[in-house]
């Protein structure tokens, strides 16, 4: 009988700057999407006005930014594979910063959506390197413990952009917002260029060329336990968007919330992902990581059929908010987790895997944003019948796609 081996952590290169340091530049990269999109939403009326466009034409800018966001990461996942983290990410950032740059100064809506399209290609690179990156400096239990760390960081972020950008329209205007995403983007250029080492050697790249790169993703796809963990985490990220995209109209124009208690409450939910992600590290080690991510998704999937529950049978605002905020700390639990294991096989080429983990992320997550709009805005049914099926989608994905070493010992056997 043959044992199925266990996620031993090899020896790898460790980072030279503090720990705490360190979490916060990878954390700080992770954090350009939500910060790109969230900070600019309170203004889009504003953005509307001025450059004398449709709505549905700066909405656009959104699109733009989620579709550069997933092609830049799957080209800079692959290249940062072949050369080096370093360089595609230094590269990036610049380009970041010179896409906000375009978008404070873009004289109309269509300038704006190319704008938007430039910033987020730059952005990917720090997505998709900062989560290959974790993968190039640990493995197994201490990999898992160093994303959850990053919770702390990728958990703030949502909460903190729409209140940032709010504030920032209180002595500008929407401009202002892209200005401000430039100074964060050239702080963390600098940061990144004189504080974080190349983490990836020279003996451990692979060739970046097109049929390689191609066979990579098509071998990734393929790979049903890869694509499983990804799958869960994507439809995961799916039920988060539906709730960041639905949650005004139905708290608000439905249960009739201040937007200062809306604040609040988006607040609380932020800082249950934190608390679950920090929980989550402390645990991880005593409980296997499979086992902890089954217990994140079963607990969603069950969170997602309150809320669905709640807003058929209409009920009181504390039945919403309850299964509300378990369902969107549970990311906290799913999301180390289900990047660990599915990058745990792929030290060779974490940046192609790490793309494809983020981009199933933003397409599903774009995929439930226009759901949660279908009933009009006098409902909340349909957010929570795509909040309760991307749960259950998630832990179909997981429980189907994926095998428990147990399972892999009796087959082996």
């Amino acid at each position: 009988m043959t044992i199925a081996p266990e996620r031993v952590a090899e020896p790898l290169a460790r980072p030279t700057t503090g720990r705490a340091r360190f979490v916060l530049i990878l954390g700080g990269l992770s954090a350009f999407g939500p910060l790109s999109i969230d900070m600019y939403l309170p203004a889009l009326p504003q953005m509307a006005g001025e450059l004398h466009a449709a709505d549905a034409t700066v909405q656009l800018t959104l699109s733009a930014f989620i579709i550069g966001l997933a092609l830049g990461q799957l080209i800079l996942g692959p290249l940062s594979d072949a050369i080096g983290r370093r360089k595609p990410l230094v590269a990036g950032l610049a380009l970041y910063i010179v896409g906000s740059v375009l978008c404070a100064f873009a004289p109309s809506a269509d300038l704006l959506i190319a704008a938007r399209a430039v910033q987020a290609f730059g952005a990917a690179a720090g997505i998709v390197i900062a989560r290959a990156t974790v993968r190039d400096l640990y493995s197994g239990t201490a990999m898992t413990k160093f994303f959850s760390l990053l919770m702390l960081v990728n958990g703030l972020a949502p909460i903190l952009a729409p209140i940032i950008g709010g504030q920032i329209l209180t002595w500008t205007s929407w401009r202002g917002v892209f200005v401000c995403l430039s100074a964060f983007g050239a702080i963390l250029l600098a940061v990144v260029f004189f504080l974080l080492p190349e983490p990836l050697p020279e003996e451990r790249r692979t060739p970046a060329r097109f049929g390689s790169v191609m066979r990579k993703y098509a071998s990734l796809l393929g790979d049903r336990g890869f694509l499983g963990y990804a799958l869960a985490s994507g439809l995961m990220f799916g039920s988060l968007f539906a709730y960041i995209s639905g949650s005004s109209f139905a708290l608000q124009g439905v249960y009739g919330l201040s937007p200062q208690a809306y604040s609040l409450v988006f607040g609380l939910n932020g800082i249950g992902i934190v608390l679950v992600g920090q929980l989550n590290g402390r645990i991880v080690g005593r409980f296997p990581e499979r086992t902890l991510l089954t217990v994140g998704l079963v607990v969603a999937a069950l969170a997602g059929f309150g809320v669905l529950i709640a807003v058929v049978l209409d009920l009181s605002l504390i039945g919403l908010l309850i299964p509300l905020f378990i369902l969107v700390s549970s990311i906290g639990m799913v999301a180390p987790n289900a990047s660990s294991l599915a990058l745990a096989e792929q030290a060779r080429s974490a940046g192609s895997a790490s793309a494809l983990l983020g981009v199933l992320q933003f397409v599903v997550g774009g995929l439930a944003t226009p759901l949660v709009g279908l009933g009009g805005p006098g409902t909340a049914v349909p957010m929570g019948i795509a909040m309760a099926g991307f749960g259950v989608l998630a832990l179909l994905a997981f429980g189907t796609m994926t095998r428990s070493p147990r399972t892999l010992v009796a087959q082996e056997a």
